[in-house]
């Protein structure tokens, strides 16, 4: 495995092909050492991007925290080669400035984020989704202000659909900061931004990130058998995979399961790899409960494209 980097929009910045997200095991319920881990063996493996939101744990902050005592302890000689993004937009804290797209409300989530990552600066600051009631004019100035100010160098948004998302790049334009990159659900499940997300991007000439790749483990193969007991699936706290979900699916990634092996490839690898395959994508953001999910993940980059049989046989399912 060697991994590839991919321009960044009309940028200077390249991505890896394999981003690393701590939205899941970072938070400071988890295990410490089994973080640390992960984070090493990413640089290890030249995943150079790190992904956090303000909100990410449980509770919301606490992978914020986790990083940023791992950046302390361990990996500050390596700030420079890193490249750190981190999110605000969802509920935070109680009362009415501590959710969504205000000004007021990003300004302060960027400072509580940088005091919990122990970071001067952040290289991507994301608004992590739009707000309907909140101007597009003022989360933009909040997102201009945070480059001004030097605790942003780049700003990105994050699931925003594709009207409002080329307004809010013309608003940037207009300020000088272009957006470099937009964020997106995209997978072998939900292929619903090929409709009109995935034009707007060439239109916009942007970077883009695309998150929940192997939709929540879906396409990991770890539910071809059934679901354990201690699944994610099985537990109420998960609110984007259920067991209605799982068995919906389970006819359609059984016959992925057996493309994959056709390629004789894995079906994490295949879905990864399908993904990079488009043009438009410049980074797979994947998430790793230990080093073997992280390594499996990692194998999809630096790969010759799938054939164009391989191809036929996925969209012909």
């Amino acid at each position: 495995m060697s991994m590839n980097y991919r321009r960044c929009g009309k940028s200077g910045i390249l991505l890896p092909e394999i981003s690393l997200g701590l939205w899941h095991n970072f938070s400071t319920a988890d295990n410490y050492s089994n973080a640390r881990e992960l984070i090493s063996r990413s640089i290890d493996l030249g995943i150079c991007h790190l992904d956090l939101a303000n909100n990410y744990g449980p509770p919301p902050g606490s992978a914020e925290e986790t990083f940023g005592r791992l950046m302390s302890e361990q990996f500050a000689a390596q700030r420079d080669s890193l490249l750190i993004s981190t999110k605000a937009g969802h509920l935070m804290w109680e009362g009415p400035y501590g959710d969504w797209g205000s000004k007021k409300h990003l300004t302060a989530s960027l400072d509580q984020s940088l005091k919990r990552m122990r970071l001067d600066y952040v290289d991507i600051f994301y608004s992590h989704r739009p707000d309907p009631d909140t101007p597009i004019e003022e989360t933009v100035s909040a997102l201009v202000q945070a480059v001004r100010s030097g605790k942003a160098l780049y700003i990105g948004l994050s699931k925003y659909p594709p009207a409002l998302l080329k307004q809010a790049c013309a608003l940037l334009r207009e300020e000088r900061i272009p957006c470099l990159i937009h964020q997106f659900r995209y997978n072998l499940l939900d292929r619903s931004c090929e409709e009109e997300g995935l034009a707007t991007l060439r239109e916009e000439q942007l970077g883009s990130i695309v998150f929940s790749p192997l939709a929540q483990g879906q396409l990991t193969g770890k539910y071809l058998e059934g679901m354990n007991e201690d699944s994610r699936a099985k537990r109420n706290d998960s609110p984007f995979l259920n067991e209605a979900q799982v068995s919906s699916n389970h006819a359609y990634i059984l016959k992925l399961n057996e493309i994959a092996k056709q390629a004789d490839i894995s079906l994490t690898e295949l879905s990864l790899r399908w993904l990079l395959q488009r043009e438009e994508v410049s980074s797979v953001l994947i998430g790793a409960r230990n080093i073997s999910q992280l390594n499996s993940c990692a194998a999809a980059a630096g790969c010759a494209p799938l054939s164009e049989q391989i191809m036929s046989a996925i969209n012909a399912l």
